[in-house]
């Protein structure tokens, strides 16, 4: 079975006046359900990086291995998100969740 982790979710920046309600430093923590308070449009948006960290995956184009920035789809308000892997304290990713392209 593979492994899964907790996933963070932070909005880190905002361009315009979310819809939602949503601020700059609200964050979410995914551990197996869909995460209270967040708007659906951007849990959609994010769900597959969602899905990537939670199972050990990577991008290729971050440079941490743990971590990327994504955009809600909302064209009118600009909300950049951080999405986080949570590690454990001294775990250590293996090469396969830490290999790039």
């Amino acid at each position: 079975m593979a492994k899964r982790y907790d996933v963070r979710i932070t909005l880190i920046s905002q361009i315009g006046k979310c819809p939602a309600g949503h601020k700059v430093g609200d964050q979410w923590t995914i551990h197996r359900f869909t995460p209270a308070g967040m708007c659906m449009g951007a849990f959609n948006s994010l769900s597959p990086f969602i899905t990537t960290f939670r199972f050990g995956g990577v991008f290729p184009w971050e440079n941490n291995p743990n971590e990327a920035t994504f955009c809600c789809p909302d064209p009118k308000v600009v909300n950049t998100f951080k999405v986080e892997r949570i590690v454990p304290e001294g775990e250590v990713a293996s090469a396969t969740e830490t290999e790039h392209c």
